[in-house]
């Protein structure tokens, strides 16, 4: 049995639950995160290890020099989040890499006893990829599970997995010690949820597919997919069936049942607010890159008309006075602020409006249990309350469970107290989804429902992520525009509770007076000075990108605003024209979809011109919405449909031609759809069965052949 001592832990820890530290049993915890998901649930296993007579050894994968795997003795646990379209997080990067170095022996990791909680959105295709790449890959250099793999769905509710997970995480461990050194039996471990190992039925098609995927994909993430966590005007599912329950009220028999709450997490910060003011903060201080650069809005154009279901815009920067270079196909992020509506009505709740303006200093609890307590990088030094909840922290962000326990001992009133229990317990999952996930709700929608809750400010430090910067496709080509930077986004509205989306609503406004019919956009020196300017930043390259031998025939696949990126690939093709008039260069098609041709058919007239002048050989437009006129108008209601009708040349194009494919767009519905009708074209035009077909594909996306530019 691998038995250390927890030296690292204070003793009133392990003090606590009787426990000697001599019999504490170590493992190694790791985690590989994005945005912080993954690392508050190997803090959570980490914090329950010790009352199960474990320690946990946490460690973000990146940090290689504080662990070894090709020595390691004790069992391995990982936590794996998922971006992008299915690629392992940035902290991930770098160990993927090693791990997948071909040289490496099939017994290099034979030693290894693992387990792995792999998180994702089924929302996407490559549904929890990046756990899988890496358990994959794992077993591929010998290693072997001590407890079988979770797969955990955002789309539904991490917790609903994750909690069964940890919980058998400790049995499985137990197991573990207990037949160390002896052959591990076949039936692993299973966690106390069957539910919890497997994810549901509906992306399980596409398992073959994915064990081809590779690395190097692209990963992006666009605005949108941060704009879905600010707030749902909606609410799904029957309304009627429980007229009773709200997000302050339950009926029976959740109201009447005994409730198994989450145990409280523990304080590890303290707070002060300084009467001084606090110092002046710029923007690049919260963006946690190296490159930040402030730029002027030098055009703003609406795209759609004013009876259009959406207001989809188009804005220019000027980027001529800084350094900043792009490829059609790039990405870049736009770090933006919180409403301004938004953060005083926070001040007003907490009752903090007269202290805006005072210095905030943070530090770790002398008295803290949180074993590994730091300071939140996101929470810079001695800046003003007012800056810190503007620019640092996801005040929209969805409350997780763990800060609804928290919220509880901030509240004062009885039932206030109970619904709150209520909501962060097991019993109260369904409401949980029903009125907080759901819903979309944040803590300023909570503080406003539970009036009693008075939760202090080093609360808010502990449970508020950092405020993200939002992603966009680059929508030019500096070819085309050069020394200009072109994006589109929808502005993203929910009516119901009166809120734009974080971003979009906040360029919005910017825009606003360029987008009035009686003004000129500033143009000039002096023009510029007056414009309004925004923080942007470059993101890393990615390959969705025009391929490097402009004879390869392309399709391009962009409903809405994912044609974005599209436009910027015509502009260059061109200019690659223009500059080699003789030049061999291949076809392009371009499958677009709007709702009405008259109201949100974005670039309508560019693209026109560009079929016109030979850039785009074929251009497939679908209308939703619109009544067809005539039969010649009815086939085409989606991209997909377009695809279908188009199938021998989409086939030829990709299968005989060595073409490529680029897929911009939304996952949830759009982009998967696409997937499933190229797999089923592929299989009657090629007349190979569905598996075949989808291998094919995933052969295309290894070949960086089937790119894709999705967000949810």
């Amino acid at each position: 049995m691998h038995e250390l001592q927890l030296a690292h832990a204070p003793k009133s820890h392990w003090q606590s639950y009787n426990i000697c530290p001599e019999v504490m049993r170590r493992f190694l915890l790791l985690y590989a995160t994005q945005r912080g998901q993954a690392k508050a649930i190997a803090e959570e296993i980490s914090e329950q290890a010790v009352a199960h007579g474990f320690s946990a050894d946490l460690h973000c994968v990146s940090e290689s020099e504080k662990y070894d795997l090709k020595t390691e003795s004790a069992p391995l646990v990982v936590v794996v989040s998922t971006t992008g379209t299915g690629d392992p997080p940035d902290t991930a990067r770098k160990f993927v890499k090693e791990i997948q170095d071909k040289t490496l022996p099939a017994d290099f990791f034979a030693h290894l006893r693992y387990g792995l909680l792999g998180l994702g959105d089924s929302e996407y295709t490559y549904f929890c990829n990046g756990g899988k790449i890496i358990d994959k890959r794992l077993q591929e250099l010998g290693a072997q599970h001590f407890y079988e793999t979770g797969h955990a769905d955002d789309c539904v509710g991490l917790e609903l997995v994750v909690e069964p997970w940890i919980t058998g995480l400790w049995a499985a461990l137990t197991k573990h010690f207990q037949t160390s050194g002896e052959e591990m039996s076949e039936a692993l471990p299973r966690p106390s949820n069957a539910s919890a190992t497997a994810h549901p039925g509906k992306l399980e098609h596409i398992e073959s597919q994915v064990e081809l995927l590779r690395l190097d994909d692209p990963v992006r993430k666009d605005a949108e997919v941060l704009e879905e966590h600010d707030v749902n005007g909606s609410q799904s599912g029957d309304l009627t069936a429980d007229l009773e329950s709200s997000l302050v009220h339950s009926a029976p028999p959740l109201s009447q049942a005994s409730l198994s709450i989450p145990a409280l997490p523990p304080d590890y910060l303290e707070a002060h607010l300084q009467s001084s003011p606090g110092q002046e903060e710029s923007q690049a201080s919260v963006a946690s890159v190296d490159s930040v650069f402030q730029v002027p809005i030098s055009k703003a154009v609406r795209l759609t008309a004013s009876d259009a279901v959406k207001i989809t815009l188009l804005l220019e920067l000027d980027i001529s006075k800084i350094e900043f270079s792009y490829q059609p196909g790039d990405s870049f992020s736009v770090i933006c602020p919180n409403s301004a509506s938004e953060v005083q009505n926070l001040l007003q709740r907490l009752q903090l409006a007269d202290k805006q303006e005072c210095r905030v200093t943070v530090k770790v609890r002398a008295d803290t249990k949180k074993k590994g307590a730091t300071l939140p990088q996101h929470v810079p030094d001695g800046c003003s309350l007012q800056f810190l909840l503007t620019w640092c922290l996801e005040i929209r962000a969805l409350p997780k469970k763990a800060f609804l326990r928290a919220l509880v001992d901030c509240t004062s009133d009885a039932a206030e107290r109970r619904r709150l229990q209520e909501l962060c317990s097991k019993q109260g999952a369904a409401d949980y989804n029903r009125f907080i996930r759901d819903a979309g709700a944040c803590l300023l929608d909570l503080l406003f429902a539970f009036p009693s809750c008075q939760p202090p400010l080093s609360l808010l430090l502990q449970h508020l992520p950092k405020l993200q910067p939002r992603p966009y496709s680059c929508a030019s080509s500096s070819l085309f525009h050069p020394d200009k930077l072109h994006f589109v986004f929808n502005v993203v509205e929910f009516p119901s509770v009166l809120r734009k989306g974080v971003c979009t609503g906040w360029l919005a406004s910017l825009a606003a007076p360029l987008l009035q019919p009686d003004l000129e956009a500033p143009c000039g020196d002096s023009g510029v000075d007056l414009a309004p300017r925004i923080s942007i930043s470059p993101r890393a390259t990615n390959s969705f990108r025009l391929p490097d031998d402009p004879s390869v025939p392309i399709i391009m696949v962009g409903p809405g605003t994912g044609v974005a990126p599209f436009l910027g690939f015509l502009q260059h093709r061109e200019k690659l024209q223009e500059q080699h008039p003789h030049g061999n260069f291949g076809a392009m098609w371009l499958f677009f979809g709007c709702r009405h041709k008259d109201r949100d058919y974005l670039f309508r007239e560019e693209l026109k011109r560009f079929l016109k002048h030979g850039i785009l050989t074929h251009l497939k437009v679908s209308f939703s919405r619109d009544i067809p006129q005539g039969e010649e108008e009815a086939p085409a209601k989606y991209v997909q449909d377009n695809l279908r009708l188009h199938s021998q040349q989409v086939c030829r194009i990709l299968l005989q031609e060595n073409g490529s494919i680029y897929v911009c767009g939304d996952a949830k519905n759009m982009a998967r759809d696409v997937n499933d009708t190229l797999v089923e074209i592929m299989s009657r035009e090629a007349g190979v069965d569905r598996l075949e077909a989808m291998k094919t594909l995933a052969s295309l996306k290894q070949e960086r052949r089937y790119l894709q530019d999705i967000w949810s």
